[in-house]
């Protein structure tokens, strides 16, 4: 069983009114979610920074085919179109390693930019892992304020990249509480630079897993002192482009241009299955290494005694499957025992994440079944 931040969605659906400017102690309820630039935003809006597509974009081939998914969950026997309709979801993506064999799309299209929330933290693991192998971090090892002196006398003073990345730093936090708040400063002007200063410690860091948003804005903060170039830059130079992604999409900011990194990619589905797909091939996209091979295995294992279901900013399950998982039911789903991506984009999922996973774990396996079936038959 993993621990999946599934009541964040409560806090995030529970106020949709605008705050005056936030004092530094107080705990505004949390904004409605922004609307998507496909409904509205202009790469000219405040607020959001653009990820442009890759010049020689991953190809994925369309080879649709019948997926006869049954599952069963606590006594019920369900099935994959079942599962669909009472998710609300409204994007699937489900990749046979380089293969589109199943997709579908309720009031959205092929097209349609869905917002990743907490997925981006993934994302940012990416980023950390790149910087570090091309030498800008020394070692996740290193004190965060090593790279962000500005830190120095904040509950982050003394904490290490490590602890950030496995969600550890001993910060006082409460995810449903303090998230929300931070999202409303951050769209209302305040930096979220900020507000990690003003972070207090209140536990050891090292010592117990705290799912925090703020370790993930902190860890951008940190690609970016190091690196030189804002967070969106580097990714557009070193993921979003060599990933060979094939749509524009957008990165979330604070309003005073600080990306966010625990949040805010707005890209497509096929996008977010590019992502999966780099980190099922070890790092790979068009015979080139964009993540150290290194780090795809280091982030994607247990990070801690005190959690083996958590990784480097990556969410992990059973059989070696592991996930970017984000508000209400994002998923990127990888599966390297059965060679398959699936991505779900919703607007809210209110079943167990036990019943995501036995629904996903059926789809795999399926795949891999007519994928045997094929090969077979072909000769």
């Amino acid at each position: 069983m993993r621990r999946r931040p599934w009541t964040l969605a409560l806090a995030a659906a529970a106020v949709t009114v605008a705050l005056a400017a936030p004092p530094a102690n107080a705990a505004p309820p949390a904004p409605a979610p922004p609307p998507p630039p496909s409904v509205g935003v202009t790469e000219a809006a405040r607020g959001f920074d653009p990820l442009l597509p890759s010049s020689d974009p991953v190809a994925l081939r369309e080879a649709y085919r019948p997926l006869a998914v049954t599952y069963t969950y606590e006594g019920q026997r369900h099935t994959l179109d079942d599962y669909l309709a009472r998710t609300g979801t409204q994007g699937f993506v489900v990749l046979d390693r380089s293969d589109v064999v199943f997709e579908r799309y309720v009031t959205t299209n092929r097209d349609t930019l869905f917002q990743s929330w907490s997925m981006a933290k993934s994302f940012t693991s990416a980023a950390v892992g790149i910087a570090l192998g091309e030498g800008f971090i020394d070692s996740v090892d290193d004190p965060v304020t090593r790279y962000v002196p500005e830190l120095a006398g904040s509950g982050y003073d003394g904490v290490s990249l490590r602890d950030l990345l496995r969600m550890s730093s001993g910060i006082q936090w409460t995810e449903t509480n303090d998230v929300p708040f931070v999202h409303v400063a951050a769209s209302l002007g305040y930096p979220l630079t900020e507000l990690a200063k003003q972070r207090k410690r209140g536990w050891e860091p090292g010592t117990r897993f705290e799912y925090t948003s703020m370790n993930s804005f902190v860890l951008s903060w940190v690609v970016a002192k190091a690196t030189g170039v804002p967070y969106h830059a580097y990714v557009q130079k070193k993921i979003w482009g060599p990933a060979g992604m094939a749509a524009k999409a957008y990165l979330g900011n604070d309003s005073n241009g600080n990306n966010m990194g625990y949040c805010c990619y707005y890209a497509t589905d096929r996008d977010f299955a590019r992502f999966g797909l780099l980190y099922l091939n070890g790092g790979r996209a068009n015979g080139r290494q964009v993540v150290p091979a290194s780090w795809v295995t280091e982030s994607t294992q247990p990070s801690a005694t005190f959690n083996r279901g958590y990784g480097l900013q990556w969410w992990l399950g059973e059989n070696g499957d592991f996930s970017a998982n984000g508000l209400g039911g994002q998923l990127i789903w990888v599966s390297p025992r059965y060679g398959v991506v699936i991505v779900k984009s919703t607007l809210a999922t209110v079943l167990a994440g036990e019943e995501t996973d036995a629904a996903f774990a059926a789809i795999a396996a399926e795949v891999a079944r007519t994928r045997t079936a094929r090969l077979a038959s072909a000769h």
